[in-house]
């Protein structure tokens, strides 16, 4: 008879935790609803990690478009199918002789599928050639570009702008270097204006038509038109237009090339600066075996990769980081790297226990319209990922909170600066965030949500609104809260 009053106990507080679940979810929906006017738009999964709180799950199971926080099921996948000291190698060989300050016979550049094979590391590798004295290629440059196998190249991404060289739409090669971009600029001065480009490639002239006026208020770059010419000869014009006041300048990214044009003019540039001429003519085919090596360039670690990816969100480091998992792992009868890397991933997840049903990952960076993953298949892989040797580095390349990435604007003013690392995404119709939030009782959640809606405007503040709750009102299994009932407090920005 004694223990009946303690049944009662835990039957009340179970009770009470069940409610409270229920009510921080029915929040949520209420909110997501009058935001997005829709009852289907928000998708969300949140597991506590390390200390009390009460799983949650809104449309959980709904297949939906991720944006950009597929990134984060590519890079754990890379950290622990490849290793965080992965490296990517890009040879440079020959099939000649050096006699004197003449390379008789031709340079090979074997890639590796590197993901930032970086102007900076192009010029310091190249310098060696020129510090062995020579100053005369005679014979071709050669480009190999073998490492990945790509059928009938890749799914096309359908964007609604209107800027189809931008550089998140850059697609993978294993020719890739510098990002495959050309870095425009104009400036005024007392001269006028001068416009350039960064690298300097011989197939690429700037029409410059910016006008110099006097000092003032410096312009946003929207206000500068950049027009592409392209010519029958593989050469492109650009035509910019504005107005600039002395002691401004203006710059835009652009990618004009293919990939093993812009690498091979890139190289020659390289090269020709540093006073060594190729005489011979650009190939592109794979490398001799009697080849013998002269340099090496060696990219940083995987960990260093996984970071730019996930900080800034980046397409073709993401889709290059897929294609390399496809490379290293693909079967005999296995002719594309992007289908071999997903299906290494799905191997990989089912290995772990996640249901990958329905799943689509498509080309690893989320830049497509046909990617799906549920909020709970995508919190399900972050519990394995809080668990795993490589969490620290999965981790420290999230967005942190208010302060750093794509969240640097987000959630600031609200305490909240610090308390997450979170990976965004952004597509038209989608908004999305995947990572880790901790609360104010120091209880470390693993975070999904996703809203597809037409439109998704307020998607964002609908998303900072989870992540607001979570911290301030987590659902612990209990009726006390520390924060008013009414959601009184510090405003999301």
């Amino acid at each position: 008879m004694a223990s009946t009053p303690v049944l009662a106990q835990e039957s009340n507080t179970a009770a009470a935790a069940f409610a409270e679940s229920r009510l921080w979810a029915s929040q949520i929906k209420d909110y997501a609803n009058k935001s997005l006017n829709s009852e289907q738009a928000l998708s969300v999964a949140a597991i506590p990690l390390n200390g009390p709180g009460i799983e949650q799950y809104v449309n959980a199971d709904e297949l939906m478009s991720p944006g950009s926080i597929m990134k984060l099921v590519t890079t754990y996948a890379a950290l622990e199918l490849l290793g965080p000291t992965h490296h990517w190698n890009t040879d440079f060989l020959t099939d000649g002789t050096m006699v004197g300050d003449t390379l008789q016979g031709n340079l090979y550049v074997r890639f590796g599928g590197d993901p930032k094979l970086t102007l900076e590391r192009l010029w310091g590798t190249l310098r060696e050639l020129r510090s062995m004295g020579i100053n005369r290629i005679e014979g071709d440059l050669v480009l190999d570009g073998s490492y990945f196998r790509v059928d009938g190249g890749f799914p096309a991404f359908e964007d609604n702008g209107n800027n189809p060289h931008a550089p998140f739409l850059v697609e993978p090669s294993a020719y890739l270097t510098n990002l495959n971009l050309l870095h425009f600029q104009v400036r005024a001065d007392e001269r006028g204006t001068q416009a350039w480009t960064t690298p300097d490639l011989g197939e690429v002239t700037i029409d410059n038509r910016v006008t110099a006026l006097p000092e003032g208020p410096c312009p946003a770059r929207s206000r500068f038109d950049w027009k592409p010419v392209f010519h029958n000869d593989h050469r492109v014009t650009v035509q910019v237009t504005g107005e600039l006041p002395q002691g401004c300048r203006t710059t835009t990214y652009l990618s004009l090339l293919p990939h093993e044009r812009y690498s091979a003019s890139l190289i020659r540039s390289v090269l020709s600066e540093m006073g060594v001429i190729v005489s011979g003519g650009d190939r592109f085919e794979t490398t001799p075996d009697e080849a013998r090596l002269v340099m090496r360039t060696t990219s940083p670690d995987l960990v260093t990769m996984v970071r730019d990816i996930n900080k800034w969100s980046s397409n073709v480091m993401a889709r290059q980081m897929l294609l390399t998992i496809g490379a290293e792992f693909r079967k005999d009868d296995e002719q594309d790297d992007r289908v071999a890397g997903i299906r290494a991933i799905y191997d990989w997840l089912e290995g772990l226990g996640v249901n990958t049903a329905g799943m689509v990952i498509d080309n690893g960076a989320g830049l497509t319209r046909h990617g799906r993953i549920t909020a709970r298949q995508g919190a399900q892989i972050l519990q394995h990922a809080w668990n795993s040797p490589y969490s620290s580095d999965l981790m420290a390349s999230m967005p942190i909170i208010a302060m750093d990435g794509t969240m640097s604007r987000r959630l600031r003013n609200t305490g909240m600066d610090g308390q997450g690392r979170i990976k965004t995404g952004y597509l038209e119709h989608v908004r999305s965030i995947a990572g880790f939030t901790r609360d104010d009782r120091n209880t470390t959640w693993a975070i999904v949500g996703m809203v597809n809606n037409n439109p998704a405007w307020n998607g964002q503040a609908v998303l900072d609104r989870v992540l607001y709750s979570l911290h301030f009102r987590p659902p612990v299994g209990t009726s006390l809260s520390q924060s008013p009932a009414d959601g009184s407090g510090p405003s999301i920005q």
